[in-house]
């Protein structure tokens, strides 16, 4: 057997009282005959025609587009010489850019995925920095925790949004959380303005992060961060004040409009990956073990959306594939539409659930319902998971 480990102490899930520190760990014993064949199958996709599993031209023309997109709507705001609703204009869309970028550069190259090298990769991957979060910690909450111990109550970080929205059936419940499907929207608009003035320092901070107990980071990272915060508030704000005949209040609206709208959609598309009417959020026994392969967790837990829309997954990264996405997350978000098929055939022959949604319109409201459900139902339901033994 296969080990996944996590240490933690966490909420019973039943009693919602504190539990001992606990190893989560997968069975990968199991459904051995599907994950063999999925990875063969994808492997044997890039092998036959002879396609690199990184960034292609397309990937890089992309990059060039979002990119220019954003440093022209900045340039354009620092100049000045528009009317009002023209400068809101270009302050939504400056948002809809940092969305972008955070989709479609920073995520693939926090995973390694953009490319085979690795500098450039983290070249790429200060773009997260420079919308205001920080890239070494996001490895950290993203890549390791969250892809490990996907929907699983106290362990996944992005199920922890805030005390007042609900995001796991295991989740103690809370009189506010009946409200939560109105409110739960605004909390994921203030995603980025978050991260730049408090989650990394939280995080930084903290004694437990995941698997870590006082995790030592690297003086490198400890540099990058205040580095990297430092020339964020320059050019968002102190840039801004200087260059702009505005008042301070003219200069908060606009702000919080690029990082409102860009926090709103990367936490709504986020969201819809994971936390949507067919995905499970499992349970593990009292020794740590959650009954099933690593591969068929991930599936059991995750959506995807929109498939079909070309102008969605071209801006979003591909992050409308997330199923794709959790099992290869070394392979570029440019190839997932490709694999998307041969995942989807192979799932289906070995019984194996592929959720999605035909349209984005469609995950929104599936995502909806389920804050109904979890906000008015304080009962803990415990998810009726098959196990794959083939």
């Amino acid at each position: 057997m296969f080990w996944l480990t996590s240490y933690f102490t966490v909420p019973s899930i039943k009693h919602y009282k504190v539990m001992a520190t606990v190893k989560v760990r997968f069975d990968n014993t199991l459904a051995r005959a599907f994950t063999k064949e999925v990875k063969q199958r994808v492997h044997e996709y890039f092998e036959q025609n002879n396609l690199s599993k990184h960034a292609n031209t397309e990937m890089v023309l992309k990059t060039i587009i979002i990119f220019g997109v954003f440093v022209s709507c900045y340039l354009l705001i620092l100049l000045g010489g528009f009317n009002v609703w023209q400068m809101w204009g270009l302050c939504v869309l400056l948002g809809v850019s940092m969305a972008g970028i955070g989709f479609s550069i920073s995520h693939d190259a926090l995973h390694g995925a953009y490319s085979s090298n690795e500098r450039l990769n983290w070249i790429l991957g200060l773009s997260f920095d420079m919308l205001g979060a920080n890239g070494y910690m996001w490895k950290i909450t993203h890549n390791v925790i969250h892809h490990t111990y996907t929907n699983v109550h106290g362990h996944d970080e992005d199920l922890e949004v805030a005390a007042f929205v609900r995001l796991s059936p295991h989740t103690p419940h809370k009189a506010i959380h009946r409200f939560q499907h109105i409110l739960a929207f605004p909390a994921y608009s203030f995603a980025t303005v978050f991260w730049l003035v408090v989650k990394d320092f939280k995080y930084f901070f903290a004694k437990k992060l995941g698997p870590y107990v006082n995790k030592k980071h690297p003086m490198k990272e400890w540099i990058t961060l205040w580095v990297m915060k430092t020339i964020t508030v320059g050019y968002q704000i102190v840039l801004p004040l200087m260059l702009l005949d505005i008042t301070w209040w003219q200069f908060l609206i606009g702000f919080l409009t690029a990082h409102l709208t860009a926090g709103l959609i990367l936490g709504v598309v986020f969201q819809l990956a994971h936390v949507v009417e067919e995905t499970d959020h499992p349970e593990y026994d009292d020794t740590g073990l959650i009954h099933n392969h690593w591969l068929v967790h991930e599936m059991e837990t995750t959506s995807n959306f929109a498939r079909r829309n070309k102008l969605l997954s071209w801006y979003i990264g591909g992050l409308n594939y997330q199923i794709e996405h959790h099992l290869f997350p070394k392979v570029c978000s440019v190839h997932y539409p490709s694999i998307s098929p041969i995942v989807k055939e192979v799932a289906h022959k070995y019984g194996v659930p592929y959720h999605e949604h035909e349209t984005f319109t469609i995950a929104v409201g599936s995502h909806y319902r389920t804050l109904i459900k979890f906000g008015q139902n304080p009962v803990v339901e415990l998810p009726d998971q098959t196990v794959y033994v083939n």
